[in-house]
């Protein structure tokens, strides 16, 4: 019997809010890449995941099979009454947010964007656009996690003093934020070698009291996988690999070689426009639901879909 997972609420524990400006159709088509190169958008069009996703979409809304009847339903639809259906589709509980990016002059800020959706949310503090001294007291002021993108500016290699500060400041409350770190595929101004999570173990020995949730890993799956299979903080997810690559099922296969069920969280990492969203929702759930029966009798799969997609992130943030 096929594996329904449809009605697990889910916990999104990385995602943020979207741009309020409508795109222009090869804007549109950048939305669902990581590159700010405008000559690359017109590709997008011809990738096998944005193919997949203008067919699902357009079955969604109910309109031809077609990029431009997509994008012309999206222009033709208030942006608030869109990103609700969206996000409504997902059977989503609980959203936790950057609060820094995308820039709330162009983008929803967290609780904004919570609002418009009808969901609950709480905020994550990213430590590249907060000062040193806003990390001891993230906790109180209602954060759950911190967030570094250090692989982006500089490398998992080259953590700056800041970052490491905030990393001594948060254990030193002595009930330490989980804290999130972007490793693999991302920003076009990384260097894809330096984002490999592998080089986080220097920090993840030191500070061995905070949890540290390594994010997408793309294409380090294995190499984060291993990390969470070796470490007591260690957590990780296929936020960004899901909805982005081709094959999410064989992603989600490799992320369980090592690791225990019991450290990978479900994300969207969805960001700019809520397509990603409600993409994320349905290919993680249904990559799930295909390979966890390869692996599980079918009342353990179920239960480790459960785990993955709500029970471990409420734990791990204390929700």
């Amino acid at each position: 019997m096929a594996l329904d997972l449809d009605g697990i609420a889910l916990v999104d524990h990385h995602a943020h809010g979207i741009l309020r400006a409508q795109p222009s159709l090869d804007e549109f088509r950048g939305l669902f890449s990581e590159s700010p190169d405008p000559r690359q958008w017109p590709h997008i069009a011809t990738g096998v995941t944005y193919r997949r996703a203008i067919r699902e979409l357009a079955e969604l809304l109910g309109v031809e099979g077609t990029e431009d009847a997509v994008y012309a339903h999206r222009l033709a639809t208030e942006p608030g009454e869109y990103a609700r259906m969206l996000l409504g589709g997902t059977n989503s509980e609980l959203l936790l947010l950057d609060d820094g990016y995308p820039a709330t002059d162009v983008g929803t800020a967290w609780d904004e964007f919570a609002a418009m959706v009808g969901i609950p949310a709480r905020p994550i503090l990213r430590l590249e656009t907060h000062r040193l001294e806003d990390v001891t007291s993230a906790r109180a002021g209602g954060y759950v996690a911190l967030k570094t993108i250090a692989a982006y500016r500089g490398g998992l290699d080259r953590v700056s003093d800041h970052v490491v500060a905030a990393l001594e400041a948060n254990e030193a409350t002595g009930d330490p934020l989980p804290v999130q770190v972007h490793c693999g595929f991302g920003d076009s101004d990384l260097h894809l070698w330096r984002s490999d999570p592998s080089y986080l173990k220097p920090l993840i020995e030191r500070f061995r009291e905070t949890p540290f949730v390594l994010l997408h890993c793309y294409p380090y799956v294995r190499e984060a996988g291993w990390l969470a299979h070796v470490y007591g903080n260690v957590w990780f997810d296929l936020s960004l690999t899901i909805p982005h690559v081709s094959q999410p099922a064989q992603a989600l296969r490799d992320a369980l070689e090592l690791a225990p069920v019991s450290k990978l969280l479900y994300a969207s990492d969805a960001a700019r426009t809520p397509e990603l969203y409600w993409l994320a929702a349905r290919w993680w759930r249904r990559a799930l639901a295909e390979v966890l029966p390869e692996l599980l009798p079918e009342g353990e799969a179920e239960e480790d879909a459960r785990l993955i997609l709500r029970e471990n992130a409420r734990r791990l943030y204390g929700l």
